[in-house]
């Protein structure tokens, strides 16, 4: 199958210029999700037309993004990356003459991340993993766009003993249950990697995210810190998947953006790591949202979830020196703003169901 043949848009002339607008056209696919949803908020602030491209899969819809619906600069198209689409088929993107202006950035952060519905979309992870960056990087290409996939940082397999740097060559298990998901993402990365030493003028970067809160994030779906605050609003046991000794880092939401729009502004490449160095026990992160909600609640240790492992802690000096990027949240700030956000949509929330007693 040829290249061009992915999607219908590069049927036209290869050598079609963009005139540059006053405001930059920028596509965020997997703009409705948790970490989607804030880049579009973001960019929005930054003066920026966004459009935002989501198929809504995995019980996702349109709540994180509703106050970004009405705003004039802010398109909202539902469609899946993995299959031929044309964006003159969207006739709300035609106030962005697109045909003449196109698209100046890229950022790529559409995948599955559910943990309740993983095994129900194993098949569309590993699409978008793999065909949905190829097809994004060829949309990037066609219109010279500069391009960022977000990766993670489940491409460094198990938790070592020092903090992944960059370079450290990482291991995966192939054949896993969740190795769409993380073998998937270090094939992205090789697509990148590979459309680079191709395309010379492809500017393309790649970020590596470490684990992430804050308001948004999904609920009741295996994501223990946004859990552990409607837990301790309802009085009820906070759920850690993992024993007493299970520890992570977590990074505030707006710190993560600020590093993700840094990247792509910079002339870093990547991959870059953006997430906390700062190492947290579960336990004591539940005590401290215990009694930051003058909650009743107890704590519970069940079994890991699939997602639910002890992963990697990042080096950020890269992100220092050549983004002067690092987290600035600290740990009491972001959790406050996690527990307004929620007491704030308790009439969405309740009643609170639970998930994981069976």
């Amino acid at each position: 199958m040829k290249l061009s043949n992915l999607f219908s848009i590069f049927k036209r002339k290869k050598d079609k210029k963009y005139y540059k607008p006053d405001q930059e056209n920028v596509l965020v696919t997997g703009g409705a999700g948790f970490i989607g949803s804030h880049l579009c908020q973001r960019l929005l602030q930054d003066g920026k037309k966004v459009i935002c491209m989501d198929s809504l899969e995995g019980g996702r819809d349109v709540r994180n993004i509703k106050t970004l619906l009405q705003k004039p600069n802010f398109k909202f198209i539902k469609q899946d990356i993995t299959k031929k689409f044309d964006f003159s088929d969207f006739p709300e993107l035609k106030d962005l003459k697109l045909d003449i202006y196109g698209i100046q950035k890229v950022y790529h952060l559409a995948l599955p991340t559910s943990v309740k519905n993983f095994d129900d979309l194993k098949l569309q992870t590993l699409y978008t993993n793999s065909l949905g960056t190829i097809n994004m990087l060829e949309l990037a290409k066609h219109y010279g766009a500069k391009f960022l996939l977000a990766s993670s940082f489940v491409i460094y397999g198990p938790r070592a003993e020092h903090p992944f740097k960059e370079s450290d060559p990482g291991s995966v298990n192939t054949v896993a249950n969740q190795s769409c998901f993380d073998e998937g993402k270090r094939f992205a990365e090789t697509v990148v990697a590979t459309y680079k030493q191709q395309f010379r003028d492809l500017d393309a970067k790649i970020a590596r995210i470490f684990r992430t809160y804050g308001p948004k994030q999904p609920l009741f779906d295996g994501q223990m810190i946004p859990d552990f605050g409607i837990q301790a609003l309802t009085n009820k046991p906070l759920i850690i998947y993992g024993d007493k000794n299970f520890s992570t880092s977590i990074c505030y939401i707006s710190d993560v953006i600020d590093g993700i729009v840094k990247l792509m502004r910079s002339e870093e490449p990547g991959p870059v790591n953006i997430g906390s160095d700062k190492v947290y026990n579960l336990a004591a992160l539940a005590k401290k949202i215990i009694e930051m909600t003058g909650s009743k609640s107890s704590i519970e240790f069940r079994e890991p979830l699939p997602f639910m492992r002890p992963l990697g802690i990042p080096d950020i000096n890269l992100a220092k020196e050549t983004l002067d990027w690092f987290p600035i949240t600290d740990l009491e700030k972001g959790l406050t703003s996690l527990i307004e956000y929620l007491k704030a949509h308790r009439t969405l929330l309740d009643p609170m169901t639970n998930q994981y007693d069976e």
